[in-house]
């Protein structure tokens, strides 16, 4: 049985999900373009980075994250 008092969702959420796939390519395109010394590329992959982070930002801002209005917590 579990408890769902204090439980803060551990960011299970298409807000976080979505956050973290785009960082995960970001980070994965900016490792191969370090590799390949490819700055230019090194830098956009950092700016995507943070596309990423403003991206989960907004859709929990938008409901989508832990608690909001358009997110149902599943059970494991």
């Amino acid at each position: 049985m579990s408890n769902h008092i204090g439980d803060p969702g551990h960011g299970h959420s298409p807000a976080a999900w979505t956050a973290v796939i785009i960082m995960l390519v970001a980070i994965t395109i900016g490792t191969t373009a370090f590799f390949l010394d490819l700055a230019w590329l090194v830098w956009a992959s950092a700016v995507l980075v943070l596309v990423g982070a403003i991206v989960g930002w907004a859709m929990s801002k938008a409901g989508y994250g832990v608690g909001g209005a358009k997110y149902t917590p599943r059970e494991h």
